[in-house]
């Protein structure tokens, strides 16, 4: 296990009591990074509420499909094919998932692909909360090159030893987040949590021929493909006033999770008319977040620029009647 270095902080005396009382530190390999693909390996490493491990566990996954890009991971469809569905494991995985806070390295795309997994079984994941290490090593100023797993591994002097390889990437993860915990609590530092929403209404779209290129069609940052939408044909009519309808033309942009997946409310808000966009700024009519306190880049942006917010639910209830633009 990783020694304390002069990087790491040693354990405060005084623990802050807002502190979650354990972890899951998770990874998961896939067959890609969209909506239509699956999971194929999956790891959790638990820890106490100090960051100190207590038990791991592996398992592959067979996705009924192929397994995308093997050159990245490693498993072939001749591995994977004996190995349990998602549904054969779900309730092992919920088991180490229980009661923790889930920790991964970009939590939005793990918990995405989990949550979907667990849409398709029927079942829920008992995640309430996540922490994603990169922001976590934002918050804690880390002088780290760029936000690879390598790079704050290095920081902290964790050896990778497998690459793409679920349980060795969770184990590195969960050596690197002991002594960001243990700098967070030193610091007084507000964990950066976030909240897990399952998906009640979901649609996974087909599934494309493989290809032999790397991860074209990905924005900069983001696990979800690019979309691109048709121009809105409508002028924006301003911001959203409560007690009042949307209009078409209005600037709408989501932040954090959603029951009903995001592709489907955005799909949603273009057919009505609205303007989809994708970042925050002082022509957004409206931001759609289940978690305004959530510190994301966004709610953030909407409090400084005094966007109005709606949580989902209200925002389905307003698109059921849109008013036109005006002619």
């Amino acid at each position: 296990m990783l020694e304390d270095r002069a990087t790491a902080v040693s354990s405060p005396t005084q623990w802050p009591a807002a502190y979650p009382q354990g972890y899951a530190v998770v990874d998961v390999e896939t067959t890609g990074l969209a909506r239509h693909d699956r999971i194929i390996s999956a790891a959790v490493y638990r820890l106490d509420a100090r960051g100190e491990v207590e038990d791991h566990w592996y398992t592959l996954v067979n996705p009924e499909r192929d397994p995308g890009p093997v050159w990245i991971h490693g498993l072939t469809s001749e591995v994977l094919e004996g190995a349990p569905l998602f549904a054969d494991i779900a309730e092992e995985f919920a088991a180490r998932l229980e009661g923790r806070v889930l920790v991964a390295h970009n939590a939005v795309f793990d918990w995405q692909m989990i949550a979907r997994e667990y849409a398709r079984a029927e079942r829920r994941a008992p995640v309430r909360q996540r922490l994603c290490t990169i922001a976590l090593s934002k918050e804690l100023g880390l002088p780290l090159p760029n936000h690879k797993l390598e790079s704050l591994a290095a920081h902290f002097g964790v050896v990778q030893q497998r690459a793409h390889h679920a349980l060795d990437d969770a184990r590195v993860l969960a050596e690197a987040f002991r002594p960001s915990l243990r700098a967070a609590a030193a610091g007084g530092v507000r964990l950066p949590l976030l909240e897990c929403r399952a998906l009640t209404e979901w649609s996974d779209g087909p599934v494309p021929r493989q290809s032999s290129g790397g991860a074209g069609g990905y924005r900069p940052g983001s696990w979800r493909p690019s979309r691109k939408r048709p121009a809105c044909p409508y002028p924006n009519p301003g911001r959203y006033e409560d007690g009042k309808p949307l209009k078409q033309g209005m600037r709408v942009a989501f932040s954090g999770d959603t029951s009903v997946e995001r592709e489907l409310l955005e799909d949603r808000a273009t057919e009505c008319g609205l303007h989809v966009a994708s970042s925050i700024s002082r022509l957004t009519s409206l931001l759609v977040t289940n978690d305004p306190d959530s510190g994301t880049s966004k709610t953030v942006k909407a409090r400084q620029f005094g966007t109005p917010v709606v949580d989902e639910a209200a925002f389905g209830q307003l698109l059921r009647d849109v008013e036109p633009a005006d002619e």
